[in-house]
């Protein structure tokens, strides 16, 4: 992949260079492959975890990289930029953020190094319910204790990469939302041994869906999870999981900044060879305009990335700047996706360019990991001190 002339060199050029080597080894035809025949990008992963991309964030004692989240985001960037898709493994990246904040030493201990190493896999997390969707105070999966274990009924929804996962992270309802205070109180977060679940409570319906995302309806019957795998205190599960939100929200940018570049490296060089009236299609400021708009656009959202990952690895607060930045790079990246599919014209809708599939890939990130209205509710309530809405 060449590096297109708006790219200047910057102090995260090796690891851009080592990771967009290892895409090299995974060219178009593999991720579409992949992508047609829905099946999960197994050897793609496999490579990153091996050259340690996975464990960017796992700190040094705990055999990871000890990274910031910074490079990690360049990691998912040139990723997507590459032509992949970060959706695959991202959850290995950051959902283990929940253990390395709240776990126990103990804990740590047993599951960062495995999941370092790639031995384990928890690029699961199970929060979202059918009927609460974003509204995560009012789920309905409980865990009751009985002795050293606790008890889980329920169901979830729109679970990813439960096949291709050892644990996941669970949140359940410990307390009923009746008898708190609070309404986020009440909530813990459990490890689940998902190969273990599976023989034994746990369900598991998969979703056929737009994109080749593993995700999963999950059903809970009376399903045992040991006391031991509690994180953390009880009740406190739900502050647990927004620390980490901000991780992947702002990880989540990075990756529809890399899809942005690519789609703006592909119809540049398209616009400059496909001749139509005997001139490139390029030289029309009607083609020309829309490319260079949606250009500005990603260039802006990738400063509030930086700015984003910046306030995080100072461990400042950056709720408002993760949002901003997810919702500028998803949007940046749409508008650079439609750019892209309409100068190609019908090729645009043919598989052999790519551009069909990324341009479902990115469509993702309007509704995922949290939609646009969520994200302006959010800024209006918390940055500009208008009454909350719901």
């Amino acid at each position: 992949m060449t590096t297109s002339h708006h790219a200047p060199p910057d102090k995260y050029q090796d690891i851009r260079d080592a990771v967009r080597a290892l895409c090299a080894e995974f060219p178009d035809a593999y991720h579409r492959q992949a992508d047609a025949q829905r099946a999960y990008p197994e050897a793609f992963v496999a490579a990153l975890t091996k050259a340690g991309w996975m464990a960017a964030l796992i700190p040094q004692e705990y055999g990871g990289s000890g990274l910031g989240l910074t490079e990690a985001s360049v990691i998912m960037e040139e990723i997507n930029r590459s032509g992949g898709n970060s959706g695959a493994c991202h959850g290995q990246m950051y959902n283990m953020g929940t253990l390395l904040r709240h776990g126990s030493r103990a804990q740590k201990e047993l599951y960062l190094p495995r999941i370092a190493r790639g031995e384990w896999r928890l690029q699961s997390m199970g929060v979202t319910e059918p009927g609460t969707g974003t509204d995560t105070t009012k789920i309905k999966t409980s865990a009751v204790k009985k002795g050293d274990r606790y008890l889980v009924n329920g169901q979830k929804v729109w679970i990813s990469r439960v096949q291709h996962s050892d644990w996941m992270i669970l949140l359940a309802r410990t307390t009923p939302l009746a008898e708190v205070a609070r309404k986020s109180e009440g909530m813990s977060i459990f490890m689940v041994d998902l190969r273990q679940a599976e023989k034994s409570g746990m369900t598991v319906r998969p979703i056929p869906n737009m994109v080749n995302h593993e995700t999963n309806e999950l059903f809970f019957e009376n399903l045992e999870i040991p006391a031991e795998n509690l994180i953390g205190q009880e009740g406190q599960g739900f502050r647990y999981i927004l620390d980490g939100l901000n991780a992947e929200r702002t990880l989540i940018a990075a990756e529809c900044i890399g899809d942005g570049y690519w789609f703006i490296d592909r119809i540049t060089r398209y616009a400059k060879e496909r001749n139509v009236f005997g001139r490139p299609i390029g030289q029309n400021q009607g083609v020309q305009f829309p490319i260079a708009q949606a250009y500005i656009e990603l260039e802006a959202a990738n400063l509030m990335r930086w700015q984003a990952c910046a306030l995080f690895d100072a461990q400042q607060s950056c709720g408002a700047q993760a949002n901003m930045a997810k919702y500028l790079a998803a949007k940046a990246s749409w508008e650079a996706a439609n750019v892209c599919l309409q100068y190609h014209g019908g090729f645009g809708f043919a598989c052999e360019y790519d551009v069909e599939r990324k341009f479902r890939e990115t469509r993702l990130y309007q509704v995922a990991p949290i939609s646009t209205n969520l994200i302006y509710a959010y800024v209006a309530e918390h940055v500009l001190g208008l009454p909350r809405s719901f």
